[in-house]
C-alpha cells in the first residue's frame, strides 16, 4: 500500500519530504492512472515554494521506489501498476514462469457472471445478489499444472473483465492495467484442495497444496478475491533479506 504522513507529521517535515507525502497520497487515490502524465517540476516548485533541486529529490526516491517514470525532456509519469504491485509482493505468474525461461500456459475451465451469495458479497462491498464476475484457470508450466485460481472480481472495478482472453492475459496482468490497485490482504496456509481443485491440477486429493487467499482494493473499490492454489511438490515460495 502506498503511505503517506499525516498531516500533523508532514508539517514539520523537510521540503522535499512534503512533496514526496503530497505525490504519494495522489497516487495512492488514483488521481493519476498509469502511463498518465503527472505535474512538472515547475509546477511542483509554484505549489510548494521549493527550489528546482527539492522536487527534484522526491522525485528521484519516488523513480526509485518504482513508483514513476521519468523522461527527460518530457517529464514524470505514474508507473505501470504492476511495478507498484511488486512493491506488494504481488507478482505475475506468467512472469515468474518466463522469467525462468519456461513456457507459460492456461486453461479457462469458468467464466461467467452470476449472483453473489451473502458472504462474498459482503467481502466484495456488493449487495447481496447482485451480479459479480466469475472465474476458474489452470496455469502450466511447461504444460504442468502450477496453479488453480478460483476468483471473483467485482464488475463494478473491472466491468471488461470477462470480455477478456484468458488464455493470452492472465487475470492479475489485466487486472493490473486495467484497475488502480491500492491495497492488498492475503493469507497463506498449507491445506488440501478440494476434491475440484485437485481434479483440475491433477494430483491426488490429499497432496499437500499452498494456499493463498488474496483480496485487491482500489480507492474505490474491493476489485477481486482469489484463491490461488499450488501443488506442494510443484511451486517454492522463495525471497532475499538484507538487513
Amino acid at each position: 500500500m502506498l503511505r503517506s504522513q499525516n498531516s500533523a507529521t508532514t508539517g514539520n517535515a523537510p521540503p522535499f519530504k512534503r512533496v514526496k507525502d503530497y505525490l504519494l497520497d495522489e497516487l495512492s487515490r488514483g488521481t493519476w492512472l498509469p502511463g498518465q502524465l503527472m505535474p512538472s517540476e515547475s509546477q511542483l516548485m509554484q505549489r510548494f515554494s521549493v527550489s528546482r533541486m527539492t522536487v527534484n529529490r522526491a522525485l528521484r526516491e519516488l523513480q526509485a521506489e518504482g513508483l514513476v517514470d521519468r523522461v527527460q525532456g518530457v517529464g514524470t509519469f505514474a508507473a505501470a501498476l504492476h511495478r507498484v504491485a511488486s512493491t506488494l509482493s504481488i507478482h505475475d505468474l506468467q512472469e515468474e514462469i518466463e522469467a525462468r525461461g519456461h513456457r507459460h500456459s492456461a486453461r479457462v475451465h469458468l467464466r461467467r457472471a452470476e449472483p453473489a451469495p451473502a458472504a462474498l458479497a459482503e467481502q466484495l462491498g456488493l449487495a447481496t445478489g447482485s451480479l459479480l464476475f466469475h472465474t476458474i484457470l489452470v496455469h502450466l508450466e511447461n504444460g504442468h499444472p502450477l496453479q488453480c485460481e478460483d476468483r471473483y472480481v467485482n464488475p463494478l472495478a473491472a466491468p471488461h473483465y470477462l470480455e477478456q482472453d484468458f488464455e493470452r492475459i492472465t487475470p492479475t496482468r489485466y487486472l493490473f492495467q486495467h484497475t488502480a490497485l491500492r491495497r492488498a490482504q492475503y493469507s497463506l496456509e498449507a491445506a488440501r484442495a478440494t476434491a475440484e481443485e485437485a481434479q483440475l491440477l491433477g494430483i491426488e486429493p490429499d497432496a499437500p497444496c499452498l494456499i493463498m487467499v488474496r483480496r485487491t482494493m482500489s480507492h474505490q473499490h474491493v476489485i477481486t478475491l482469489a484463491r490461488l492454489v499450488h501443488p506442494g511438490h510443484r511451486y517454492q515460495l522463495s525471497g532475499d533479506f538484507q538487513p
